[in-house]
């Protein structure tokens, strides 16, 4: 179906559609003014033609497009894993590289950015919500071998390593999830997690990456569904103490900030799909996503009254690709491409 771009800046909502292509009505949701970004999932996934035409697609619904975001950060955690492909180590092996031999490490942690974003951006993908920045304390359901070792310094050089091939690759990042969801045990998208420990104790290690980072080497940040009560009772994501004042404030952050998902359990504390988005953003988020639930995304953008700033806007533009991806044939002849995945390979499976 062709349609004529309508002439509006990025909103500050997220959203998903159901399948391979898109339905009348998630047309028109998607080119509802609030509305600035889409994510994927392994649903919207068959092949890669069709990711392709999907991603188009959504691109030209609006003249300012739509970030187009996935979680694909590898491991158990990859939305696409066939028809070419590459399958990505959980972040975990990158870790258990760098034990044996950081350079190493910091080389596969290039590659597999590089790859990663590569393909995605072959088939119209914007964004990747990676890397991963909790600590491994070997104590979180949730986070598990997504983490990268349990030391913030290893942790931020990893992760640099990452998002360098990231970038090299046309895509921008996402560290998740601020200032740490790897000390609880409970899994935010279930249950309400808590996490007791001082503020001290947290921007000492967990909140380490984030400010040895910063927003020039991290683009965008992912706050946790976790309440860290000695410092504010409510979630990190819907809390101006986390957002203004320790993230921006303290640490000096300028990127872009983006809530979870408002339909996970750790969300529901803030009250309705209204009462959440309108939590996260006074607290400082620049989009909030609302995922798996399309009746909750359509009840937001009804009763949603918001005018993104123009820093926010500012800042969701700098995460756009700045380049014209190659496309996926043009991209297996890349040497670039092919030494990536062949540094990959050997220093991974060894």
């Amino acid at each position: 179906m062709i349609t004529t771009p309508i002439e509006l800046p990025r909103g500050p909502v997220m959203v998903d559609v159901a399948g391979h292509r898109l339905t009348d009505h998630e047309r028109a949701r998607l080119r509802h003014p609030l509305v600035g970004g889409v994510i994927l999932f392994a649903r919207n996934f068959s092949d890669r033609a069709h990711l392709e035409a999907l991603c188009d697609e959504i691109h030209a619904l609006r003249s300012a497009p739509l970030l187009i975001a996935v979680d694909h950060e590898g491991g158990r955690v990859q939305r696409f894993r066939s028809d070419g492909f590459t399958e990505q180590p959980a972040m975990r092996r990158l870790g258990e590289v760098w034990d044996a031999d950081p350079q190493r490490a910091l080389q596969a942690a290039t590659a597999v950015g590089y790859v990663l974003a590569a393909e995605l951006r072959a088939c119209g993908v914007d964004l990747s919500f990676t890397p991963v920045l909790d600590l491994d304390y070997g104590v979180s359901r949730v986070i598990g071998d997504r983490a990268l070792h349990r030391d913030p310094a290893i942790v931020t050089q990893l992760a640099r390593a990452l998002m360098h091939g990231l970038a090299l690759g046309g895509m921008a990042a996402c560290g998740k999830h601020f200032p740490g969801h790897g000390a609880v045990e409970a899994d935010s998208h279930h249950e309400i997690p808590v996490d007791e420990r001082t503020l001290d104790e947290i921007l000492s290690a967990d909140a380490r990456p984030y400010e040895w980072l910063g927003d020039l080497a991290l683009p965008s940040v992912m706050p946790a569904h976790v309440i860290y009560p000695q410092v504010d009772a409510a979630p990190a994501g819907f809390s101006r103490v986390w957002v203004q004042h320790i993230l921006r404030g303290r640490l000096g952050y300028d990127g872009v900030v983006f809530s979870d998902d408002l339909t996970m359990e750790g969300a529901t504390v803030a009250g309705d799909i209204l009462a959440r988005a309108q939590a996260a953003l006074t607290a400082g988020c620049d989009m909030v996503l609302v995922c798996n639930r399309p009746d909750l995304a359509d009840e937001l953008l009804q009763r949603l009254q918001f005018t993104p700033p123009p820093e926010s806007l500012a800042r969701l533009a700098r995460l756009m690709p700045r380049t014209v991806a190659p496309d996926w044939n043009t991209l297996q002849h890349d040497t670039q491409y092919q030494h990536a995945r062949r540094i990959r390979s050997e220093i991974l499976s060894g």
